[in-house]
């Protein structure tokens, strides 16, 4: 009788058939007819029901924690991508200002030294007045060619002093331009360290829950309903959003038709797993993994339309496109997404960044092709 109970207690765990056939095996044993031993047996079935209710409601609610840290996550992960983007071009802004700076003040040089030598020729010339050089006896002409002289010196000065004033300006506003970004890239490196301080204690607080998920997705049967409710809900996405795409489309694109063995990797990496090969159980990949580290951009493979951005649970943060035809190309397992349902992509734009959201053990991409809902072989439509 123990071993028959104990058998019953692993093969609930696999699943209602196996309970409905203990039970006519139960039933139609002579040495289980005592009534006793019956409704022991239909009270040990019934706790169990309830545990794997319990297991259910605790998996469910802490695939919920992890879809809103991992959501967290990636909202600190794009904004820590914006802000070094930025810092960035401030960077080369502030570099660009250095080299205008020293240029304008190499002018500024110039044109003082141009200042004062028009300056001592003005007041050389000064020394010898019209009035001094007529009562000199000089000619006419000679006196013509010093008032020229004089009306050109003096056209000169004012021209350099208008220029000096100018570059003096112009300095001042690019000292003071300088002093703006300098001042920005440093608020800009504080608050990059403030980010990067929350997200090591997002990605804490997200390795509890994983290990919390794992701790509850104890055996293989558990583990492999998990991964088959998943990919249900990876395919229940893809057909919304193949329909929403068909739907919405205005300019016709060409598909992936023409691109096989062409189009660019999605991100370069260690294969983790190849499409076919044994995902658990009966289940296989319907797409490969590529090992790259976290924050590394992910790139489209080809050009098209964002028809879904989002969460899924499995496959945390997805990317899918649309490029026409009924071809589409997924991205999952993102630390953040870089473009939203609706933006146009071209190829090798990048459009997320690797990471191990849906409870990855390492960062990686989980990437897809589907061609009218089926999948293939991506590896095949890469390049060599």
């Amino acid at each position: 009788m123990r071993e028959v109970i104990k058998h019953l207690h692993h093969s609930l765990r696999a699943s209602a058939f196996c309970t409905g056939a203990f039970l006519c095996l139960l039933f139609g044993s002579s040495a289980l007819a005592d009534e006793g031993q019956l409704k022991g047996v239909k009270q040990e079935i019934s706790r169990q029901q309830n545990q794997v209710a319990t297991n259910r409601k605790k998996v469910d609610q802490i695939q919920k924690s992890l879809r809103q840290q991992e959501v967290g996550i990636a909202e600190t992960a794009k904004a820590i991508h914006q802000a070094e983007q930025r810092s960035g071009e401030l960077e080369t802004s502030i570099r660009s200002l250095r080299q205008q700076l020293e240029q304008l003040r190499q002018q500024q040089l110039g044109q003082q030294e141009l200042l004062k030598e028009l300056l001592n020729a003005h007041y050389k010339q000064g020394k010898q007045s019209q009035l001094a050089l007529m009562l000199s006896g000089e000619d006419s002409s000679q006196l013509d060619r010093f008032t020229v002289y004089a009306e050109r010196l003096s056209q000169a000065r004012s021209h350099a002093l208008d220029e000096l004033a100018a570059t003096t300006t112009e300095l001042q506003l690019k000292q003071h331009q300088l002093a703006e970004q300098q001042k920005e890239q440093q608020a800009l490196l504080a608050k990059l360290t403030k980010q990067k301080r929350k997200l090591e204690s997002e990605r804490s607080q997200r390795q509890k829950t994983v290990n919390n998920l794992r701790s509850q997705l104890t055996t293989d049967n558990q583990y492999l309903a998990e991964l088959k409710e998943n990919e249900q809900r990876l395919i229940k996405e893809i057909e919304k959003a193949r329909a929403a795409a068909e739907a919405a489309r205005r300019v016709p694109m060409d598909g992936l038709a023409k691109q096989k063995g062409k189009l660019p990797w999605p991100v370069k990496g260690q294969i983790l797993h190849s499409y076919g090969t044994s995902q658990q159980g009966e289940l296989h990949w319907k797409g490969m993994v590529i090992a790259q580290s976290a924050g590394s951009p992910v790139k489209a493979i080809y050009p098209g339309k964002v028809v879904f951005a989002d969460w899924l649970r499995g496959y945390g943060l997805v990317l899918a496109v649309d490029h026409g035809k009924g071809d589409m190309s997924f991205y999952g397992y993102n630390q953040t997404l870089l473009k939203k349902v609706g933006d146009t992509v071209q190829a090798n734009e990048n459009i997320a960044l690797i990471g191990d959201s849906g409870g990855q053990a390492q960062s990686s991409l989980y990437f897809e092709i589907r061609r009218k809902g089926s999948p293939t072989n991506p590896r095949a439509w890469l390049t060599r």
